[in-house]
C-alpha cells in the first residue's frame, strides 16, 4: 500500500494501481452507470496528454527528463495500454475533472516507474504540476471528446461506404427485376427492384455527406484555453505548439478555435454532429422497414425479397425465420434518437464559462457512434450482401 493525500485528507492506495487518490474518490462518489470510460476516449486522452507534454517541452517549461517519461507514458495510453487503470464512471459531476485526473495520475505513476521511482512520489512527477501542465479539465476533456469523435467517425463512415456499395451492387443485380411500386402501402405504378436499391445507396451516401461536413468543425479545439478560455497558466507559444502536436499524433489537421472563451462555454457543435447521426439513423431505419415489408410472409405476405436466414425465429412456430438484422437496425435508430435528445438537453444546460454536462454528452455521443457503426456493419454483412430477389413473386 501507499499513502496519498490531498487537501481533503489521506487514502491508502494499493501499490499495484497506477491511479491515485482523486480517481479513488471519484470511484466512491460516482457509482452511476456501471460503465467505465469508452476505450477510444481513453486513447484520445493519451493523445491529448502526449501532445501537451511535447508542447511544454518545446516551450522549455517542462524539465526534459520528466517530460520524456510523461510522453512515453501518455503514448502508451494512446496505444491502448493501461485501459484497466481508467476506472471512473462515464457519468460524473465536475465537468470531467475526474476523467482528467484519472489520466493525470495513471500517466504520472507510469512516468515515475519509467524513471525508476516509486508510485506516488509526486514531488518528482506530479499529476497536476507536470502531467496537467498548462492544462485544465475544461480544455482537456472537450478536446479529447472531439479527438475521440473524429476517430470513431472514420470507422462509421467506412462502414457506411461499405453498406452503400452493397446496396449499389444489389441495385445493379436487380436492375431488370420489375415489381410494383407502392405509395400509401398501396399498389401504384411499376418500378424495378434495382431502382429501389440504388435509392437506398444514395440515401446512405447523403447521410455520409452530412456527417463529413459536421465533423469538420470538431477539428477546432480549445486546448490552451485552460479554465475559462482566457489561457491562464498557458504560454501563447504552448497554445500554438499543442495543436500542432495533436495534429501530428492524430494524423490530420487540428487547430485552435477562433474564440477560446466561446469554445470553452459552448458545446453546440456536438449537438449539431449528434443531429447528423440521428438523421442518418432515421434514414437507415426507413430502409430497414422496407426490407422487412418486402420480405414479409413468406406465404401470406409480399415475399419479394428473400433475406438470409440467420437464426430460427420461434420456439412455437417451427420453420419461422424472422428479419432479425433489419429489426436490430430499427432499434439502434431509436437508441440514437434517444441519445440525441439527451445531448440536446445537456448542451442547453451550460451556464456561463463552462458546460459541466460534458460527461453525459460524451457518453451518449460515443454510444451513438459505436452502436450505429456496429449496426451498419451488421446490416451490410449479415443481410444486404446476401439478399436475394423472389423474381417470380415480383
Amino acid at each position: 500500500m501507499r499513502t496519498e493525500k490531498d487537501f481533503l485528507g489521506e487514502i491508502q492506495i494499493p501499490n499495484r494501481l497506477y491511479y491515485g487518490i482523486q480517481t479513488t474518490r471519484a470511484m466512491h462518489n460516482f457509482n452511476i452507470t456501471g460503465y467505465e470510460l469508452d476505450r477510444d476516449f481513453i486513447i484520445s486522452l493519451g493523445i491529448v496528454k502526449a501532445a501537451a507534454a511535447r508542447a511544454n517541452l518545446r516551450t522549455g517549461r517542462m524539465p526534459a527528463q520528466i517530460g520524456a517519461a510523461i510522453i512515453k507514458a501518455a503514448e502508451e495510453v494512446s496505444e491502448g495500454q493501461w485501459q484497466d487503470q481508467f476506472v471512473v464512471d462515464c457519468i460524473q459531476g465536475g465537468a470531467g475533472t475526474s476523467m482528467n485526473m484519472n489520466a493525470n495520475e495513471v500517466i504520472a505513476n507510469r512516468a515515475l516507474e519509467i524513471l525508476g521511482a516509486k508510485k506516488g512520489n509526486y514531488d518528482l512527477v506530479s499529476p497536476n504540476n507536470h502531467v496537467d501542465m498548462a492544462q485544465s479539465a475544461n480544455d482537456v476533456i472537450p478536446t479529447a471528446i472531439r479527438i475521440c469523435t473524429i476517430r470513431k467517425t472514420h470507422k462509421l463512415l467506412a462502414a457506411m461506404e461499405n453498406l452503400a456499395t452493397a446496396f449499389r451492387r444489389k441495385g445493379e443485380e436487380f436492375s431488370q427485376i420489375l415489381k410494383m411500386g407502392r405509395t400509401h402501402l398501396q399498389d401504384a405504378v411499376p418500378i424495378t427492384l434495382g431502382q429501389e436499391f440504388q435509392a437506398y445507396a444514395e440515401a446512405v451516401h447523403r447521410s455520409m455527406r452530412r456527417i463529413e461536413a459536421a465533423v469538420l468543425s470538431l477539428h477546432a479545439v480549445n486546448m490552451g484555453a485552460t479554465a475559462v478560455g482566457t489561457g491562464i497558466n498557458a504560454e501563447p507559444e504552448y497554445i500554438a505548439f499543442v495543436t500542432e502536436e495533436l495534429g501530428k499524433l492524430l494524423g490530420e489537421p487540428i487547430y485552435s478555435a477562433k474564440n477560446m472563451v466561446d469554445a470553452t462555454q459552448n458545446t453546440d457543435e456536438l449537438a449539431e454532429f449528434s443531429a447528423t447521426l440521428k438523421v442518418s439513423a432515421l434514414a437507415l431505419s426507413k430502409i430497414a422497414n422496407d426490407l422487412r415489408l418486402m420480405a414479409s410472409g413468406p406465404r401470406c405476405g409480399l415475399n419479394e425479397l428473400l433475406l438470409p436466414a440467420m437464426q430460427p425465429g420461434s420456439s412455437i412456430m417451427p420453420g419461422k425465420v424472422n428479419p432479425v438484422i433489419p429489426e436490430t437496425m430499427n432499434q439502434v435508430a431509436f437508441q440514437v434518437c434517444g441519445n440525441d435528445l439527451v445531448i440536446s438537453l445537456a448542451v442547453e444546460a451550460g451556464q456561463f464559462e463552462l458546460n459541466v454536462m460534458e460527461p453525459v454528452i460524451a457518453y451518449n455521443l460515443f454510444h451513438s457512434l459505436t452502436v450505429l457503426t456496429n449496426a451498419v456493419n451488421t446490416l451490410n454483412l449479415k443481410c444486404v450482401q446476401e439478399i436475394r430477389a423472389n423474381v417470380e413473386k415480383c
